[in-house]
């Protein structure tokens, strides 16, 4: 069965969040926030997006982001990429960082 599509906005408001496969910690180190934090950054500029703010727990994420261009779906699938292909090789792990998808409201 295929998944629903989201529906995104232009100038929209999303509460997203994230949380690591199996309850698992999704940062082991500090290294690994400011490196999720400096993808993040890098990842927004790229889609244009703003970050208004973020909380970081040990297994999960919560972030408010602005989407002028409707583009949640293309930011999220780049950070969430990138984000799993650090932390898998900075931990010499493989697989799934994430249980499922990203969650937005």
């Amino acid at each position: 069965m295929a998944r629903p599509l989201r529906i995104q906005y232009e100038n929209a408001y999303y509460h997203v969040t994230c949380r690591g496969n199996s309850g698992q910690a999704i940062f082991s180190t500090d290294a690994d926030r400011v490196a999720f934090l400096d993808l993040l950054e890098r990842s927004s500029d790229i889609y244009q997006t703003q970050i208004l703010a973020y909380v970081l727990m040990s297994n999960h994420f919560h972030l408010l982001i602005k989407t002028p261009s409707g583009n949640l779906q293309e930011l999220m699938r780049h950070f969430n990429i990138s984000y799993t292909s650090y932390y898998n090789w900075k931990h010499d792990q493989r697989g799934h960082l994430y249980q499922g998808r990203y969650k937005s409201f």
